[in-house]
Protein backbone atom coordinates (compact mmCIF):
# COMPACT_ATOMS: atom_id res chain seq x y z
CA UNK A 1 0.00 0.00 0.00
CA UNK A 2 3.17 1.88 0.75
CA UNK A 3 4.58 1.70 -2.84
CA UNK A 4 1.44 2.48 -4.41
CA UNK A 5 1.12 5.83 -2.47
CA UNK A 6 4.31 6.46 -2.90
CA UNK A 7 4.09 5.99 -6.48
CA UNK A 8 0.98 8.41 -6.51
CA UNK A 9 2.64 11.02 -5.05
CA UNK A 10 5.66 10.58 -7.30
CA UNK A 11 2.99 10.52 -10.36
CA UNK A 12 1.09 13.81 -9.47
CA UNK A 13 5.06 15.59 -8.85
CA UNK A 14 6.28 14.91 -12.03
CA UNK A 15 2.95 15.98 -13.59
CA UNK A 16 3.32 19.22 -11.81
CA UNK A 17 6.75 19.50 -13.04
CA UNK A 18 5.52 18.82 -16.43
CA UNK A 19 3.26 21.71 -16.40
CA UNK A 20 5.99 23.88 -14.54
CA UNK A 21 8.76 23.40 -17.12
CA UNK A 22 6.18 24.48 -19.79
CA UNK A 23 4.51 27.66 -17.89
CA UNK A 24 8.21 28.18 -17.96
CA UNK A 25 8.74 27.67 -21.69
CA UNK A 26 5.74 29.61 -22.66
CA UNK A 27 6.76 32.79 -19.96
CA UNK A 28 10.23 32.74 -22.03
CA UNK A 29 8.72 33.15 -25.25
CA UNK A 30 6.12 35.94 -24.32
CA UNK A 31 8.89 37.42 -22.42
CA UNK A 32 10.48 37.19 -26.02
CA UNK A 33 7.69 38.41 -27.99
CA UNK A 34 7.69 41.61 -24.98
CA UNK A 35 10.83 42.41 -25.63
CA UNK A 36 10.03 42.53 -29.39
CA UNK A 37 7.02 44.80 -28.62
CA UNK A 38 9.06 46.93 -26.80
CA UNK A 39 11.51 47.54 -29.33
CA UNK A 40 8.96 48.03 -32.63
CA UNK A 41 7.72 50.63 -30.03
CA UNK A 42 10.88 52.17 -29.17
CA UNK A 43 12.03 52.16 -32.92
CA UNK A 44 7.92 53.39 -33.39
CA UNK A 45 8.66 56.75 -31.32
CA UNK A 46 12.39 57.55 -32.87
CA UNK A 47 10.81 57.33 -36.49
CA UNK A 48 7.91 59.88 -35.18
CA UNK A 49 10.44 62.20 -33.49
CA UNK A 50 12.60 62.29 -36.56
CA UNK A 51 9.57 63.10 -38.46
CA UNK A 52 8.70 65.71 -36.42
CA UNK A 53 12.83 67.15 -36.86
CA UNK A 54 11.78 67.22 -40.53
CA UNK A 55 8.82 69.43 -40.13
CA UNK A 56 10.46 71.72 -38.14
CA UNK A 57 13.49 72.36 -40.23
CA UNK A 58 11.25 72.70 -43.20
CA UNK A 59 8.92 75.30 -41.28
CA UNK A 60 12.60 77.10 -40.50
CA UNK A 61 12.82 77.22 -44.39
CA UNK A 62 9.89 77.90 -45.21
CA UNK A 63 9.95 80.87 -42.69
CA UNK A 64 13.58 81.92 -44.41
CA UNK A 65 12.16 81.73 -47.89
CA UNK A 66 9.40 83.82 -47.04
CA UNK A 67 11.47 86.41 -45.04
CA UNK A 68 13.45 86.38 -48.29
CA UNK A 69 10.95 87.38 -50.39
CA UNK A 70 8.79 89.69 -48.29
CA UNK A 71 12.57 91.67 -48.26
CA UNK A 72 12.58 90.82 -52.15
CA UNK A 73 8.92 91.90 -52.56
CA UNK A 74 9.59 95.31 -50.36
CA UNK A 75 12.82 96.62 -52.44
CA UNK A 76 11.32 96.17 -55.81
CA UNK A 77 8.10 97.85 -54.52
CA UNK A 78 6.03 94.71 -55.68
CA UNK A 79 4.03 94.29 -52.26
CA UNK A 80 0.54 95.69 -52.73
CA UNK A 81 -0.97 97.40 -49.23
CA UNK A 82 -4.12 95.85 -47.60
Amino acid sequence: MADKVDNLILEHLRALRGGQDRIEHELREVKLRLSSLESAVVGTKRDTVHAQEDVARQQVSIDWLKERLDRIERRLDLREEA
